[in-house]
């Protein structure tokens, strides 16, 4: 059985400066200025804990959030020590956009994982509010899936498509150093929708030993209403569950999807400001 998520009634709107996720089982909406996410992380075998990360984060200004969901072998508290670090590292990139930096610094982390003869794997995406671009860098994680409410299709985000941009805001975009890891950035329209995954979905086995794959599953999200985000994330899985049935799902299973509303960040206020600095000086807690 799978243990009950937790879940707050109304959602949780992000204030500046606040990183909130981690490696539980849980079901929420959070917002940020410009995007609505809603979560589902599923633990391995109804676990409180699992292999699987996630994490959202807003800037002092509210015009930078970012997005980031990992994948850790092994279950339960063998996320535990790169959970925590992962929550530094939004913390301490809090308030760039270029996410080059973290990406090495996500590198050196995955490094030292990989000594213990585990693996990791992450993709980050921070969304600009000012200019409505979303910026994605991964770190060979599962590309991200782009709903176009212009055309009502789903597609893989990679750096290969033709709608990404090549520069926001004079930030270049493109290899990020030393690693082989591809920074580039769409530019969300109001309506467009993209969903954050780990392998759980694609490497779903059928009692015939066939595993689920990509294309399979950009037919079961071409099935359901891509405009109604809030009961997404549950159908994504049932649908899953019913064509690999009765095999179960086995292992962590992690779904943020994001939903661009053009809200755009207002001007700080004074006291705003004020307490953004007190969190940069350590006055404030995060």
């Amino acid at each position: 059985m799978i243990a009950a998520p937790q879940r707050t009634r109304d959602g949780h709107q992000l204030q500046c400066m606040e990183i909130w996720g981690g490696n539980r089982a849980v079901e929420d909406t959070v917002s940020v200025f410009g995007i609505d996410a809603w979560v589902l992380s599923l633990p391995h075998a109804g676990g409180q804990q699992g292999g699987d990360i996630h994490y959202v984060s807003m800037c002092g200004s509210g015009r930078i959030a970012r997005f980031i969901v990992a994948d850790v072998a092994g279950h339960g508290n063998a996320a535990a020590g790169l959970a925590s670090v992962l929550r530094n590292l939004m913390k301490k990139h809090i308030n760039r956009v270029d996410q080059t930096k973290f990406a090495r610094d996500l590198n050196r982390e995955f490094g030292l994982v990989s000594k213990d003869g585990s693996f990791a794997t992450a993709v980050l995406a921070t969304y600009f509010a000012p200019t409505g671009h979303l910026i994605i860098c991964n770190a060979g994680h599962p590309a991200p899936l782009w709903y176009r409410a212009a055309d009502r299709r789903w597609r893989p985000l990679v750096p290969t498509m033709p709608e990404q941009v090549s520069r926001v805001r004079n930030l270049p975009l493109g290899v990020v150093e030393p690693t082989d890891y591809y920074q580039f950035a769409v530019s969300l329209a109001d309506g467009d929708s993209v969903l954050l995954y780990t392998d759980s979905l694609i490497e779903a086995a059928n009692p015939a030993g066939a595993r689920l794959g990509l294309d399979e599953l950009l037919a079961i999200l071409g099935r359901l209403d891509g405009s109604r985000p809030e009961r997404m994330n549950h159908e994504i899985v049932d649908a899953v569950r019913n064509w690999a049935s009765p095999v179960p799902l086995d292992d962590d299973t992690t779904l943020l999807l994001l939903r661009h509303n053009g809200t755009k960040p207002p001007w700080p206020s004074l006291t705003t400001t004020i307490r953004v600095m007190g969190k940069l000086i350590g006055l404030v807690d995060y």
